[in-house]
This record gives structure tokens, sequence and C-alpha cells, in this order.
């Protein structure tokens, strides 16, 4: 147009806020809910959290949200839904589409709500309604705790494919990406962090009702080191029994840790949503965030065994693995590696401790005898 009317226009750039995907990972156990069902039960906590997810997609048009249950034996996603490998897909939503090939019928128009509000709360109930349809009571008794390891994997692929087919400006360094190289992120991570127009932000928020499982130790650590090292913040509200490695995930990706286990505070689990887990990465530059503010408010950094699968304040750990044990291994060979280590007699002599020596007297003229000298000084004859 420049060259048509001889006029020149300059190009304003987008100065508002990026884009912000939101990944919530929502533990689905029935035991656990079932012990929070006088103060809070899984349909209002479902009610709650539709609401949250309006909110952030309310906050930006280009806001993106993905919700995924954390069950007794697999990780489903609720929104958005993969679509089928069984029958083609023919309605051209892949958000609306169910896992077993068919399609969710969305709701009819209506004027007090949001078609997309009501595509994904659709979405949402109709998946849950399904997953909770075909849990079978071998799967309810087999463990009492929530496979968090596989829905972080899920959620950590889901959000490193959006970012690698995302806006040009983060395009290219996600898909150059390489893990080896320490270096590798390290524009994309300025970019995101600074709110450069053209860039995303992402994090995940963790909904905790059960407790930890040992056996997931090494699986939810590979998935925090990976968080970390895309530098995607992990939110954790823990609704019942706190949560060791939870704590540990929030700490080291930078991301909040809020433990509302008292009955009374379930309460306001929406006013904890909307003041402590809506503002994104790139307002929160800006906040005093709530874990920030808490007194006495320690990360546990305990570690679970390779062996026992327990929970140990003290252990070994071998020089060349780095596997941790809670007692000394047999006949001094890692359990994981097979590398033979000195540890067979660690922890089971005393230690030996030198005795101090004695300073002998000294005796002076008078006969008084005076410590530091094996005997009296020599007189002159």
């Amino acid at each position: 147009m420049n060259a048509v009317d001889a006029t020149s226009r300059s190009v304003e750039a987008d100065t508002g806020a990026p884009p912000s995907l939101l990944t919530v990972i929502l533990d689905t156990n029935p035991h656990a809910w079932n012990l929070l069902s006088p103060s809070l039960p899984l349909h209002k906590a479902l009610a709650s959290l539709l609401v949250f997810l309006n909110a952030h997609l309310a906050i930006n048009p280009a806001n993106q949200v993905a919700v995924l249950a954390s069950h007794v034996e697999r990780a489903e996603w609720l929104y958005p839904t993969p679509p089928s490998t069984s029958q083609p897909h023919t309605n051209g939503n892949a958000d609306t589409e169910m896992a077993n090939g068919g399609p969710i019928q969305l709701p009819p128009d209506d004027a007090n709500k949001y078609r997309p509000f009501a595509a994904v709360e659709r979405a949402i109930t109709t998946n849950l309604q399904n997953l909770m349809a075909t849990t079978t009571p071998t799967a309810l008794s087999s463990t009492p705790t929530t496979m968090t390891a596989g829905a972080l994997t899920l959620a950590l692929s889901h959000t490193s494919k959006l970012l690698a087919t995302g806006p040009t400006s983060t395009q290219t360094a996600q898909t150059s990406f390489n893990y080896s190289d320490p270096n590798s992120n390290t524009s994309s991570d300025a970019a995101r962090a600074s709110g450069a127009p053209g860039s995303s932000t992402s994090r995940i928020l963790i909904l905790s009702a059960s407790p930890d499982n040992s056996a997931q130790y090494i699986p939810t650590m590979n998935a925090i080191f990976a968080a970390q090292r895309l530098s995607i913040p992990i939110d954790v509200l823990t609704l019942a029994s706190s949560s060791t490695f939870l704590q540990q995930a929030a700490d080291a990706t930078g991301g909040i840790h809020l433990a509302r286990t008292d009955p009374a505070s379930h309460a306001g689990f929406l006013q904890t949503l909307m003041l402590a887990f809506l503002p994104d990465p790139t307002a929160r530059q800006n906040l005093i965030l709530p874990s920030q503010a808490q007194a006495g408010g320690g990360v546990d950094f305990r570690a679970a065994c390779f062996c026992h699968r327990r929970i140990v304040d003290v252990g070994f750990v071998c020089s060349i693995c780095l596997s941790i044990f809670c007692e000394p291994v047999p006949d001094g060979t890692c359990l994981t590696c097979g590398s033979h280590l000195a540890l067979a007699s660690y922890g089971r002599k005393p230690a030996v401790v030198p005795r101090k020596k004695k300073k002998k007297k000294r005796v002076a003229e008078g006969g008084v005898e005076t410590p530091g000298s094996a005997g009296g000084t020599p007189q002159p004859a």
C-alpha cells in the first residue's frame, strides 16, 4: 500500500500479554474423593475448576487450556480429547472427539453462556463420566494412590508440542531444542520470561488429593527435571495429605505450592484457585507469590530409596549411578548398576577417636610440680 498511495505507515507492535497455556492435572482417585466428600465433593470441585478455566480463557482470547485426569490405574485426557484411531475424523474439531470414536455432541447455543466455555465444560464432564464408568473394582482395589507421574509426562509432551507449533518467535527456538545442550533453550526462556510479543508461556497445575506413591519416585523426578529444563513451572494445590514429591516439584520449577488440608479451608477452594493460581508466569514477576509469604513452610527434600521404596531421611548413595538405599547394600554391590562399592562395613564399627596425651608435670626448684615437662630443670654444679 505504501507504493500505491505514496504514504508511510508505521507498524504498531503488539504490546499485549503473551498467550498462555494452562495444563491442569486433576486427581480423580475415588478413594481420596470419598474421604473429602464431607467438606469438598468432587462435583463441587469440578464446578469451581470450570469457573477457573473460564477465567483463564477470558483473560486473553489466545489462551489455551488442557485438562488431564490422574486416575488410579492410568492417566487420561479430559480436554482436549485425542482424536479417535478407529473412526475417521469427520466433525473437524479435535477438542470434541471422544476417545472411543464417538463425537461429543456440543450443547445447543445458549445466549447466557459463551460457546467456547460450553464446549470445554461439555467435553470435561462427558469424559470424566466415561472415565468413572469404565473404572473396575479390581482397579480400585489394586492401589490407593494415583498415576501422577504418567499425567505429568503427558502434560509435558503436550506442552512441548504446542510450543513447537506456536508463534514464529518461539517456533525457531523450540524446534532446534537439544536436551543434551545446556544452552539450547536460552533464547526461548528469555523470550517467554520477558513476555515478548509473539512468545508464549505455559504452566502446569496439579490438584492433588492422594498421598505419595514411593514407587513413582523415579519417573516423577524425571518429569520434574524435564519441566525444569523447559522452564515450565509446576503449581501444586494439595487438598489432603501433604505430598513430599510435589513440594519438590514446585520448588525445583519455581511454581507455587499450597496445602489446604484443613476441611474448613475447602469452602474457599474457588477463591484459592482465582487468587493464587490464576496469574501466569509473566504477571507473577510483579506479584508476591503465596509460597513466598508463608512462614515456616519449608520444603521436604526427602527421597525414596531404590530398594524398598521408603521415604528416608538419611540413606546410602551409590557413587556411580547415584541410587539411594535405606541400608547398606548386600556384598557391597549396587542393586541398580551392579558396581562394587566399599560399603560392607560402613556404619558397623564405631569411629576411632584418638585419645588425648597427658602432659607430664615439671618439678621446679622449690619442689612444686608444674605441667609441661618430663622432669626438673638441671641446676649448675
